[in-house]
């Protein structure tokens, strides 16, 4: 290896090069392939689904995304605005990542003065979004099963998005995944350690982090704490 420039910047450069050969012996496995990764073109990115499936995107200019949320009343009859904190939750994750999204008050307004509604298209119409992104939860829990004592937090649902005409008038749904969610991964979380609302607040959190995903790109890395 031939470095070349001031006698300085030649023994920085093998200086930082020496610690970089040094921190990859002690990696194995995936740590090192990732370390690697970051050495040669920074961290790793993952395309969302919904980007390399339909090839467009939310982030691009001018677009606008309405969200909405549908629970069943064996869902709701546990949690009454379940449907409500989800919508807002994952419009707040997606207005951070970058993407225009209808304020979910102003929605929420809408589907109260308009009960009768039962097709998202209506929802684009109304906000003239290009996109309106549902969620149908079919599944949702916060208890570790059969345990009143450990905290779990658990969902199933289908989120799908509807593309609106260049008149709002019609839609065609252009994407559907399902998500099954489960917080935390490796163990439940003891009630004795954390309040209801804390978790419930830290699982919302986390699920509309991951149904984001579906929607912007984010890193490798990020995988890696299950916390």
């Amino acid at each position: 290896m031939t470095f070349h420039g001031t006698p300085t910047v030649r023994l920085s450069l093998v200086a930082a090069w020496l610690v970089a050969l040094l921190a990859c012996t002690q990696l194995t496995g995936c740590s090192y392939v990732l370390f690697l990764g970051y050495l040669i073109g920074g961290p790793p990115s993952v395309e969302p689904p919904f980007d390399a499936e339909t090839k467009q995107s939310m982030t691009d200019k001018d677009i606008t995304v309405a969200v909405i949320c549908f629970a069943p009343n064996d869902v709701k009859y546990g949690f009454e605005k379940i449907d409500e904190e989800v919508a807002k939750y994952v419009t707040f994750r997606l207005h951070e990542h970058k993407i225009k999204v209808i304020n979910p008050d102003r929605i929420k307004a809408w589907l109260d003065a308009n009960k009768d509604w039962d097709k998202p298209e209506e929802i684009g119409q109304a906000f003239q979004t290009q996109y309106v992104i549902y969620i149908d939860l079919n599944e949702f829990s916060l208890y570790e099963e059969g345990s009143a004592t450990l905290y779990r937090g658990r969902s199933e649902a289908i989120v799908s998005v509807w593309k609106m005409d260049e008149e709002f008038e019609t839609a065609d749904k252009i994407f559907s995944k399902e998500k099954v969610s489960t917080y935390p991964l490796r163990k439940p979380e003891s009630t004795t350690d954390t309040t209801y609302s804390n978790f419930k607040a830290r699982y919302l959190s986390r699920l509309s982090e991951e149904i984001g995903r579906f929607f912007y790109e984010y890193y490798v890395a990020d995988d890696i704490v299950d916390g």
